[in-house]
């Protein structure tokens, strides 16, 4: 009789708990996504005018210019050394340089379009699966987890039913 009365006076002080594995039907899910940002690279191809260089040749240099150089020669020669053969020397590079003058110039002819391609690095956003939510239906009672596991709708899953008092 005694361990009758302290059985009951522990039921009395101490939750009751009960457990019991059932399945539920799954009413709905939705996946719940994340989303990753990496990037990747592309190649972008674009058209660029290339100019085209051709001569322009002008006229040689004329008598009046070669006769004016070799006179400014002379003198620079002349006043640099102060002896006539430094005059002679100024002479002949001054005539050189005037006559050099009127080589021919480099000019742009036209232009040719060149195909040109380079490494673009461009941004891209993934999106994988993170977790499930999933709603379900036992015995009237609805409820929702969220699971890792790829179930379907109207797919049975094991539930942890539990009742407590306090």
């Amino acid at each position: 009789m005694k361990l009758s009365i302290m059985v009951v006076a522990a039921a009395a002080i101490l939750p009751l708990t009960a457990y019991a594995e059932n399945y539920a039907v799954i009413t709905n899910i939705t996946p719940n996504y994340s989303y990753h940002e990496s990037y990747r690279y592309e190649q972008s191809c674009y058209v660029e005018d290339q100019p085209i260089f051709g001569h322009r040749v002008n006229g040689g240099a004329g008598g009046g210019d070669v006769l004016a150089g070799m006179i400014i020669g002379g003198l620079l020669g002349k006043g640099v050394t102060g002896k006539d053969k430094g005059a002679a020397a100024g002479a002949v590079l001054g005539g050189i340089i005037a006559a050099d003058s009127r080589k021919a110039n480099r000019i742009v002819v036209g232009y040719e379009p060149v195909k040109k391609c380079e490494a673009v690095n461009v941004p891209q956003t993934t999106r994988t699966i993170k977790n499930y939510k999933i709603n379900y239906n036992w015995r009237g009672v609805r409820g929702s987890s969220y699971t890792y596991n790829n179930y379907s709708v109207g797919e049975r899953v094991p539930i942890s039913v539990s009742i407590s008092a306090k």
